[in-house]
């Protein structure tokens, strides 16, 4: 939806949804803006975790691959929303204040799309070697291959170029029939995502007794923040924009069972030994990886362990 922001003697007008902008709500403001700088941090804990490590071992591809489409999806749903083009459009005649305080949303949606997009990448940078014969735990699958991890990236980057171009078509067309529509289809395929995401994490979690390599700070700051998230969406979008709210009430219940089943074996005392025992499978996925790309193996065998390595070798 485009405004006529200008009147016949060329003076920027304001329409009564723009003047409406410019009363800013201050408590939903502090609420909104505490939740963005929320959703920054709390996505750094897992950041480090890979970085720190050297190695994204223990991701799970479908987790990767699940999580960032959802994030894609929310993304598009945001933007697409007659209230967002609205305050969008709006900005070019109300205060710069007024502008940030309604860009709020579209914000805390674009960091929470930007965080996870760093997942992935990193989740591709530092993915761990492996080797056919690489010893992993009886109750684990084999871990995944440099060219899965590959393959999930490229999934991303094509999922979020086609809802891109579909996206911007729908905008061009101006009409809001046709936005709330795509909007919703977009909420619907982002809440879908998130809930196949999180499932297998829950069944996961069981078969560990433990949270695995998911951080517990972001979990125990995501799981409340989301539901805090959802509301402030809903006050600004109201039941007609459910579409962007309620992927993140759902998202935040099922990140609250597999937290709460993390928190219960830890305390439990059953989760701290598995982690021990998870430490020690990625030094000897490493070590494996090590000994048989330096030793004196066939080419076939040097061909194979350099299509598993990371992109960046893994630190001291």
């Amino acid at each position: 939806m485009i405004f006529h922001l200008f009147s016949a003697s060329g003076a920027p007008s304001q329409p009564a949804v723009c003047r409406a902008l410019n009363y800013v709500d201050y408590t939903n403001f502090g609420i909104s803006l505490a939740l963005l700088i929320g959703i920054l941090l709390s996505y750094f804990p897992q950041h480090f975790r890979i970085i720190s490590r050297g190695t994204s071992f223990g991701l799970s591809p479908y987790f990767v691959l699940l999580g960032t489409t959802s994030a894609t999806a929310a993304f598009a749903n945001i933007i697409v929303l007659p209230p967002s083009r609205t305050s969008i459009d709006c900005c070019r005649v109300i205060s710069g204040f007024a502008c940030t305080a309604g860009l709020l949303g579209i914000a805390q949606i674009t960091v929470q799309w930007l965080c996870f997009g760093l997942i992935t990448i990193l989740f591709l940078v530092y993915f761990p070697k492996a080797t056919p014969n690489t010893p992993h735990p009886e109750s684990d699958p084999q871990p995944p291959s440099y060219r899965s991890a590959v393959i999930v990236v490229l999934i991303c980057l094509v999922f979020a170029l086609a809802i891109g171009i579909a996206s911007a078509v729908v905008v061009l067309q101006q009409s809001p029939h046709a936005a709330w529509q795509w909007a919703n289809a977009l909420g619907i395929t982002a809440t879908a995502l998130a809930s196949i995401q999180y499932f297998p994490q829950i069944y996961t979690t069981y078969k560990l007794k433990s949270l695995g390599s998911l951080s517990i700070p972001m979990m125990c700051v995501q799981t409340p923040g989301g539901f805090l998230w959802a509301a402030s969406l809903a006050a600004r979008l109201g039941w007609e924009g459910w579409s962007a709210w309620i992927l993140y009430v759902f998202i935040s219940t099922l990140q609250g069972v597999v937290l709460g089943m993390g928190l219960w074996y830890k305390w439990k005392g059953k989760g701290k030994g598995q982690e021990e025992d998870e430490e020690e499978v990625e030094e000897e996925v490493e070590e494996e990886g090590e000994s048989q790309g330096g030793g004196g193996g066939g080419g076939g065998q040097r061909r194979e362990d350099e299509e598993n390595a990371p992109l960046l070798a893994n630190r001291e």
